[in-house]
């Protein structure tokens, strides 16, 4: 009964001190909650079988990624538990001292570690729950589900793998406590707070020749991933700017910790300004001593920042794509002339049957089925394109061919362009709404949304090269590829269509026939019920003999979509909110030990009359550049990792990255800065200490 009532008095002395370990597990905790109840959240959702699917994957991963965020966790807990032990070694000294044994000072911190856990368990499933009832309208929001059937959630199976994850964490910190204590000596236990690690000063010019290689090296990494990355083929290509990332960051750091100090000695004026000269010894002291912490913790922001921009410019990219790229209800596309192409299309698995019997349109295929597709459409349309083993990359890129092939050696080039009539792709953009184009009888002109193959096609086409179609020679247009597309999708994909006058084709290439319509209804459940209808078709015999036109509609790409943006979403969201905690935390309790073992030197000032208002002005600037600069270098890496991600993700648009860095900052101002602002107070306390 003493030994709790001891422990409830220590938590309460103490509160100060573990301002932070509270706040990073409270955060851990309910955060843990969120995403892992994120599944009793979409149970009671109307959301088709597709979507329920989608939903069980995205758990599925989110399960997995627990994991691994149970363990960073724990790695935290225990960071933290080292830090209240230094700080409080000097307390467990006095305890050996008046005569209590280490075995009951390790019941005081089993029982103090206890409490602990339950309050912030307590406090953390409290504010979990609440955050998961927002989290419910987002998820109901992203998969557009019925709204009127939301109720109060509570996830009893989150609750219980949450406090058993923790419990487990909670019981690793008390068995190291309590062999800390058991292995620690009465006069380590008296100086603990007293001792710090040796300061070794380095060699200035040393340390500018290694910040000048390491800045150089990390500009060619940032080049390599930017504006050599179509270039870039095999993993091992990926790995090596990587490598010379990691390294010339560290380099950075270490360097600066043996000139920081010494390039401001040199500007007189403002070093002896104030307390300036204290603060920096004190920066300087501390940055010299964590060089590998500081990188760390620099990488890992970096990798919060890349991950939050990228999940959630995907997220509203697709969200936007879903608007552009899919402007109509349905289209239908079937090969047609495939006995031109035979091998081909045997080495795709098709059958000698399908091949022959492939000179049907979408539309009158669909009536071989004894399927009148066009009678669910209120207005259609049908356009072809053609192809011919004559117009390949090869062809269109001319004299420039061994430039590019060069450059770009991973290219297909042997694969037939797409060829459109001017007509038929104006049909299709004014159905989609989108921009019309008028050609010459001697031009062709390329549309294309990809950007990678937009700029390859832009070589040839500021270069002006000539193309030869069916005994005509064509010039193109205009310089550069025009914005467009044929194929309904989520994203990016027309690598290019090479639009020509009517009168040019050949109508023995044509190559594929598009049925593009409307529905009659715009009752999503009525949609459901015609293409389960047009599904079924595929189960006929007919199919061994006659193909059936490939489907692409709006509600499956909306779907698919939903799926993939919000799986993206919430795991990104989950690891870079976990990775900034990890970072905050981190140095946050750096710099609370630093200012524990600093905390003679602050009694120093004030002995010598330096004013209180000075003292916690030096100490915020002190612990302000402690936290500002591996975030600034975590910045300056993510403004090229997050050009690097868009490039691989360039299907996806980049048209929303603005919206999505301003609420990556908006993350990192509330949980960055609140860590910094509960370190700096609970800094002030410890300094102002008089014992």
């Amino acid at each position: 009964m003493m030994l709790c009532k001891l422990s409830l008095k220590n938590i309460k002395k103490s509160i100060k001190d573990y301002a932070i370990y509270f706040f990073t597990l409270i955060l851990g905790i309910s955060i843990f909650y969120v995403f892992n109840a994120l599944e009793s959240q979409t149970v009671l959702m109307d959301v088709s079988s597709s979507t329920r699917d989608i939903i069980k994957l995205m758990m599925t991963i989110v399960s997995s990624v627990s994991v691994f965020v149970s363990f960073v966790l724990g790695f935290l807990i225990i960071y933290a538990s080292r830090f209240l032990m230094k700080r409080r070694s000097k307390e467990f000294g006095i305890y050996l001292t008046l005569g209590i044994s280490k075995r009951k000072i390790s019941m005081i911190l089993f029982l103090e570690t206890l409490f602990i856990g339950i309050l912030s368990l307590l406090v953390g499933l409290g504010l979990g729950i609440i955050a998961s009832q927002i989290m419910s309208l987002l998820v109901a929001n992203m998969f557009e589900a019925n709204l009127t059937k939301f109720t109060f959630i509570f996830s009893a199976s989150s609750a219980i793998k949450t406090i058993i994850y923790f419990s487990i964490m909670y019981l690793i910190v008390m068995i190291f406590n309590t062999l800390s204590v058991s292995k620690c000596k009465l006069i380590d236990l008296l100086n603990g707070a007293k001792t710090s690690e040796k300061v070794k000063l380095k060699n200035p010019y040393l340390c500018i020749i290694i910040f000048i290689i390491a800045v150089i090296v990390l500009g060619k990494a940032y080049h390599m991933v930017t504006a050599e990355f179509l270039t870039l083929q095999e993993v091992d290509d990926i790995i090596k700017p990587i490598i010379m990332g990691v390294i010339s960051t560290f380099l950075i750091f270490w360097s600066l910790s043996g000139l920081i100090l010494r390039i401001v000695q040199s500007i007189k004026r403002y070093y002896y300004k104030g307390l300036n000269s204290f603060t920096l010894r004190q920066f300087s002291s501390k940055i010299n001593t964590t060089v590998f912490g500081t990188t760390i913790i620099c990488l890992m922001l970096f990798v919060t920042i890349c991950l939050l921009s990228s999940c959630l410019t995907i997220k509203n990219s697709m969200n936007k794509n879903i608007r552009e790229l899919a402007p109509v209800d349905a289209m239908f596309s079937q090969n047609i002339n495939m006995n031109k192409n035979y091998e081909y299309y045997k080495n795709y698995g098709y059958n000698d049957l399908q091949i022959k019997n492939s000179n049907y349109t979408a539309k009158e295929m669909f009536e071989l089925y004894n399927f009148d597709i066009t009678s669910y459409f209120k207005n259609y349309i049908e356009v072809n394109t053609y192809a011919t083993k004559d117009l390949t990359m090869n062809n269109t890129l001319g004299s420039l061919l061994d430039y590019v092939r060069t450059n770009f050696p991973f290219l297909a080039y042997d694969t037939m362009e797409t060829i459109m009539k001017i007509s038929d792709y104006n049909k299709v953009a004014k159905f989609y709404g989108i921009d019309e184009y008028f050609l010459n009888d001697n031009q062709y002109m390329i549309v294309a949304d990809f950007n990678s193959m937009v700029e390859i096609r832009n070589i040839a086409l500021k270069n002006k090269e000539q193309i030869s179609l069916f005994g005509h020679t064509l010039n193109p247009k205009y310089e550069n590829c025009q914005d467009g597309f044929l194929e309904m999708s989520s994203n990016h994909i027309n690598t290019g269509i090479i639009l020509v006058p009517d009168n040019v084709i050949d109508e023995d290439y044509l190559f594929k026939n598009y049925l593009i319509g409307n529905y009659k209804t715009s009752d999503k459940n009525e949609i459901i019920k015609i293409e389960n209808s047009i599904n079924e078709l595929d189960k006929s015999s007919k199919t061994k003999e006659y193909l059936l036109p490939i489907g692409t509609t709006k509600l499956s790409i909306k779907e698919a979509t939903v799926g993939l943006s919000a799986m993206v979403t919430f795991i990104g969201l989950y690891l870079g909110i976990i990775f900034l905690i990890s970072s905050a935390a981190i140095l946050g309790l750096k710099e609370l030990s630093e200012s524990s073992d600093n905390k003679e030197r602050f009694k120093m000032l004030r002995k010598i009359g330096v004013s209180e208002k000075m003292i916690n002005k030096a100490l915020f600037r002190q612990i302000l550049i402690f936290f500002m600069l591996p975030l600034i270098l975590a910045i300056i890496h993510s403004i090229f990792g997050i050009k690097f991600a868009i490039q691989i993700l360039e299907v996806f648009g980049n048209e929303e990255l603005l919206p999505s860095i301003i609420m990556t900052s908006i993350f990192l101002v509330l949980i960055y800065g609140g860590y910094f602002l509960i370190t700096y107070n609970s800094s002030k306390n410890i300094i102002k200490e008089r014992f």
